[in-house]
């Protein structure tokens, strides 16, 4: 489902893991009043000096669509040189840079650098 990639996609960036109740992604459904717009709401919870509780809420609001749009033009680009070079299947490192739920999921500035190697020919 929409909600288990978005939450899958979050957590597997996560160094030590985190607890499932400890993380929510959603609603995973349309919410006609926010027309093209998705808000986040983002909760950081911790520690700091003399191991005092700190909090941090914040809310982000963005247009979808042209907020996908590089993503998309990106990946576009790189299934165009997998073509050119006659590459097929699956193109690990710019989808698992560009997609929620690529068939490998890396860490972000893995992925970044496979990305950049791919385009690169490497």
């Amino acid at each position: 489902s929409k909600k288990i990639s978005k939450t899958q996609s979050v957590t597997s960036q996560v160094e030590n893991g985190i607890a499932a109740d400890d993380v929510h992604i959603g609603p995973s459904d349309h919410v006609p009043w926010l027309e093209d717009r998705k808000w986040a709401y983002i909760r950081l919870e911790g520690r700091n000096f003399g191991d005092v509780p700190l909090n941090v809420e914040l809310k982000l609001e963005v247009w979808d669509s042209p907020n996908s749009a590089g993503v998309i033009i990106d990946a576009v680009r790189c299934a165009r040189l997998a073509l050119d070079r006659g590459i097929g299947g699956p193109l690990l490192g710019p989808s698992g840079y560009f997609m929620k739920s690529p068939p490998v999921q890396y860490h972000d500035d893995e992925a970044y650098r496979l990305v950049e190697d791919f385009i690169a020919g490497a």
